[in-house]
This record gives structure tokens, sequence and C-alpha cells, in this order.
């Protein structure tokens, strides 16, 4: 079983010989070879060119064995074609070009030409294809449209995103038609990605804590399971919701395989909360990959331990990779990893 069949049996809750891997924001600062590019080419460019995108998707593999590559890009490149530029500020954080607050900025939206102004993104997946071959997975991801909502709505990142709030109770029907414009585009887009070669798909619900509890499927994850029932029955989705885990039974209606959580949950516990047929990917706390070695270690063995039983785990980290991340530690997360399938195999038996 190679690393691409490992990736996609965990995805269908199978039995493999080895917990596969794959590191959220795979490409980034913990890289000298990404920080040289970068002193070349801005972030943008190198989302907007096939070739820089590859190169950056490539440059973790070509360093660990991992099992999955997930296209260098941002959530962001929807709002930008739709008609929202965005762009990243010197002191941090993002800025759009205006905020999507009002009927006429709604109106303006174009998703019916989201895959045209976003063939570059194709045009990276299928370099990407050929250089990993059907050793590899090859994963695509995207915002889900509350997040997404999230940026447009506030015009730039900001705590708590108050003008996104303010604007769901105060403009209920232009909401509605936002997130219906969010959703034809993410269609449109993950369908574009699986014919170009991915394998999986991951949406990121990062600003779900946002939504109160009550209001959280309505505002949220009845778009998540529009785009995926409208993706072809049974390929591989995975749902990533940070600080949402007392709503995993919500999570699980939206339809997606996966479930990725963050590190402030056991996944074991959800495990045997919820026995039904679908996977868990995580949950190592990623600040960890800042100590040492052996403390990455000892925290993966932990999760790994408790997993064991189960099929249907793809390790990861809780979020993504810090930019102060050790490659000794990635290096020595890759090996506990894959080694520790000895162990697991005897379990499975």
């Amino acid at each position: 079983m190679n690393s691409r069949e490992r990736f996609l049996a965990a995805c269908a809750c199978e039995p493999v010989d080895k917990t596969p891997i794959w590191l959220m924001r795979q490409a980034g600062r913990y890289l000298p070879e990404y920080r040289a590019l970068k002193e070349r080419h801005c972030f943008v460019t190198m989302v907007r060119t096939p070739e820089l995108a590859t190169e950056v998707t490539l440059q973790p593999l070509q360093r660990f064995d991992l099992d999955a590559a997930i296209l260098f890009s941002d959530i962001l490149v929807i709002p930008e074609a739709l008609g929202q530029p965005y762009s990243f500020r010197d002191e941090g954080g993002i800025n759009m070009a205006f905020a999507m607050n009002n009927e006429a900025t709604i109106h303006a939206l174009e998703p019916q030409f989201i895959t045209e102004k976003l063939s570059y993104v194709a045009d990276a997946l299928r370099l990407i294809r050929k250089e990993v071959g059907t050793q590899k997975a090859l994963l695509g991801f995207g915002g889900s449209p509350w997040t997404l909502a999230a940026y447009m709505v506030q015009g730039r990142s900001a705590e708590g995103f108050p003008q996104l709030k303010k604007f769901v109770w105060q403009e209920p029907v232009l909401f509605e038609m936002l997130m219906e414009q969010l959703t034809e585009a993410l269609i449109a887009y993950f369908k574009m990605k699986i014919e170009a070669g991915v394998d999986a798909i991951q949406i990121f619900d990062t600003w779900g804590s946002l939504c109160e509890q009550e209001n959280y499927w309505e505002h949220s994850l009845k778009w998540i399971h529009k785009i995926i029932q409208a993706l072809p029955e049974g390929f591989p989705v995975i749902l990533f919701a940070k600080g949402v885990n007392e709503r995993i039974e919500s999570l699980l209606k939206t339809g997606a395989s996966v479930l990725s959580l963050d590190a402030t949950v056991s996944l074991r516990a959800v495990r045997e909360a919820f026995p039904a047929p679908f996977a868990l990917q995580g949950n190592l706390e990623p600040s960890l990959m800042n100590t040492t070695p052996g403390e990455v270690c000892a925290a993966a063995n932990s999760i790994l331990g408790e997993m064991a039983p189960y099929p249907g785990h793809i390790f990861n980290l809780g979020h993504g990779i810090l930019p102060q991340a050790k490659i000794e530690n990635v290096e020595a997360l890759v090996d506990c990893v894959h080694n520790f399938s000895v162990d697991r195999e005897r379990v499975l038996v």
C-alpha cells in the first residue's frame, strides 16, 4: 500500500498498514527554502504562478516522508476571483479592497467566472500531480462560506469579526444572498480541483466558533452540507472547524468523511462517542513543534496509542504549523508516526 492508497483508505475509515501523515499549512516560514523563494516573490505572486505554487507545494515532500501534499494557495483566492481583491498588511493581517456589506457589492459578485479566473490553480494542480504521480495523495482546500464571509464583510481580518455578526442579524436577506454566491463559487472551484487531480478536499471553517451554537447549522454548516452534496458521491471531504469540539454531532451532519479536530479535544473520546464510519484527523498541539524532538515524539505517541485500536486516523497537527517550528522536530514527528505502525499492526490484529 503506497502513501496515496494509505491516505485514501484512512479517509474511508479502513485499516491501514501505517498511520498516514501530512501537516496542515505544509509550506511556510519554517522552511529555509521557502524563505529564500519568498525573498524573490511575494506571496500572492507565488499563489498565482503555477510553477512557483508547485515548487512551494513540493518543498516539504522533498524534505519529509509525508503521505500527502496540499496545494500552496490561499482561501481568499475565492473572494478575489469574485471581484474583491485582498492584500497583506505590513504590520500583519489581511485587508480586503472594500467591505462586502451592502446590496450593490453583493450583486456585483461574479461566481459564474470562478473557474476561468482561477484556472491557474488547476494548472498548478496538474503540475503537482505529474510530479507526485500516484504515490502521494494530493489535497485541495478552501474556506467555508462562513469563514470567507467573515473577511469579506469585515473588509479585513479582525478579532471576533464584529461586522459579520452585525450583518447577519441586520441584513439576513443580503447575508443569505452572499452565502448562496459563495457556495456556488466553492462548488465550481472544488469540482475544478477534482477534475485537475486532487484526491481529497479540505474545507476550513476556521471561524465557525463565531457562530452561536444554536445558529451554527443555519449560518455555516448547512452551506458546507450543500457543497459536499454537490461533489461526486463518496469523494473524500475533510472538515476542519476550530474551537467547536462540543458540536461534533452537528459537524457530522454535513456529510464530511473526515473531521479534523484541534488539540483541545481527545480524538479517542470523540471516536468512542461517535463510532459511525467517519475518519478523524489530528491533533498534535502545533506549539510543540517549537520544543524538542523528544517532547514532540512523546506527545505524538500518546495520540497514536489512543487511536491505535481504531481505523480511520490521519495524523496531523491540531492546526497549521507555526513559523517557529524546528525542522528537526518535523523530522522526528514523521519518523515517530511512521515507525509506530509496527506496534499499531499488532494492536489491530
